[in-house]
């Protein structure tokens, strides 16, 4: 298990830029598939983004690609969320996500998540 913490939401205009941080605790970090979802009010859980163990591998949403990017920093345990270009639809509570997956593998199913953090809210105005 691995306990996650968001940082970086907040308000912006929309064409702006925001870098979100999902820091995590454990000494396995490298071991686990990242993964960032967002839910905006009145709508299920998205998938946004993920990252493979090594970063080799990633993957988004059509929504998104272009715009965000996907990093993570294995020895300072965290990773990030570059998103440029906000639009009012990317409006949400921005959540990172943990599992425990083999090298190379990524997924975009957040019922293959276990652990979550506390999300951070994102608000874009027009």
């Amino acid at each position: 298990q691995v306990q996650l913490v968001e940082s970086g939401g907040g308000l912006v205009q929309a064409g702006g830029s925001l870098r979100l941080s999902c820091a995590a605790s454990g000494r396995t970090f490298n071991s686990y598939v990242m993964g960032w979802f967002r839910q905006a009010p009145g709508k299920e859980r998205e998938f946004v983004a993920t990252i493979s163990r090594s970063g080799g591998r990633l993957s988004y949403a059509d929504s998104v690609k272009g715009r965000f990017t996907i990093s993570r920093d294995n020895a300072k345990n965290t990773v990030y969320l570059q998103m440029n270009s906000l639009k009012p639809e990317d409006t949400a509570v921005y959540y990172c996500a943990a599992v425990f997956l083999p090298a190379r593998v990524v997924t975009t199913d957040e019922k293959g998540y276990d652990d979550w953090g506390q999300g951070t809210q994102v608000t874009v105005s027009s």
